[in-house]
């Protein structure tokens, strides 16, 4: 979550009153996160996120993302609920933007995470894929390769030598990955940005997952590698294999991999790093300098790049 676009008070109310949910009472803009804008709105009936459709996701695909949420839900899996207006419309425009309104879920992000933490979130991996995979709806990754390398070509004639390691290590990995990555893993709708800012808990329990904009038909063990980058290093690129072996024992009370995908672990977990790394690298290149939003650090994905490259056989 994050703010880019500035929204008034008068706004905001206006907005409202196309919806049933009360007045206005206050607002407040959520920094965290690096894609949409998004501000916690409090009315006289409940507290809600109003989300303001930003750069990376196409209006097309919003029925998508709400749609899996609505099936989530209705599946018993903590997610928010996408809100309708007065007209039975869930997405809506705001400042010439797609704007939607949800649930707010109680929950606070962590400030330290343990391996009781991570046993949680692989249960809750595995309860999500079971529940997708059988979904009637389909989004293609909008990340994965060739995005990927997209997004490397809009910067890598930078002229900042600060820039040197990450483009020679990338200019490798990206032929490595296209040559390596594997084609026939078991796939479900993944959340795809399973970060510690979009996992609520509760007194140490998982309260909610959050923020699907990245949601999308992918392997399901690509899920775990992302998430297992997010997890389990530390920011100066420490493996926490405790953090790891919990999390992989969460998913295995719930699911399995198969040999394949064990096999292919440390091909993924180097694209899920990529994955990160670039778009944080493509943020911090071409950051508005207006933005109300926290700069992730692209270094801390580099070293999580550099570990994988050099430790090839995790125990799965």
């Amino acid at each position: 979550m994050a703010v880019f676009t500035k929204i008034s008070k008068s706004e905001i109310e206006f907005f409202l009153k196309d919806y049933a949910i009360g007045n206005l009472v206050s607002f407040e803009g959520i920094v965290k996160g690096t894609e949409n804008t998004n501000y916690k709105v409090v009315t006289t009936k409940d507290n809600y996120i109003l989300t303001l459709l930003e750069k990376r996701v196409e209006p097309e695909e919003l029925p998508f993302f709400m749609g899996l949420q609505k099936e989530l839900a209705a599946n018993g899996f903590a997610c928010p609920l996408p809100i309708k207006n007065k007209e039975n419309s869930v997405i809506n425009k705001l400042k010439n933007k797609n704007a939607v309104i949800i649930s707010f879920l109680q929950g606070e992000n962590l400030s330290t995470v343990n391996n009781e933490h991570c046993r949680e979130l692989g249960e809750k991996i595995a309860e999500f894929t079971n529940i997708t995979k059988t979904l009637n709806l389909s989004r293609s990754n909008g990340l994965g390769y060739d995005a990927w390398v997209n997004i490397y070509d809009s910067f890598k004639n930078v002229k900042d030598s600060t820039y040197e390691e990450y483009l020679q290590i990338l200019d490798k990995e990206l032929i490595f990955l296209k040559d390596n990555w594997p084609i026939n893993l078991p796939k479900a709708i993944i959340h795809a940005d399973l970060f510690i800012d979009n996992v609520l808990f509760t007194d140490n329990k998982i309260s909610g997952i959050i923020d699907f904009y990245f949601s999308c038909n992918d392997f399901i063990a690509y899920e775990l590698a992302l998430t297992i980058n997010a997890w389990c290093f530390n920011e100066n690129g420490k493996f926490n294999y405790e953090n790891f072996n919990s999390l992989i024992i969460g998913f295995n009370n719930i699911s399995s991999l198969n040999n394949e995908e064990k096999e292919s672990m440390n091909i993924l977990l180097r694209g899920a790093a990529v994955r990160i790394l670039v778009t944080r690298l493509h943020d911090k290149i071409f950051h508005p300098n207006d933005a109300l939003v926290e700069l992730k650090n692209p270094k801390e994905y580099l070293n999580i790049l550099k570990w994988h490259q050099n430790n090839k056989n995790l125990n799965i």
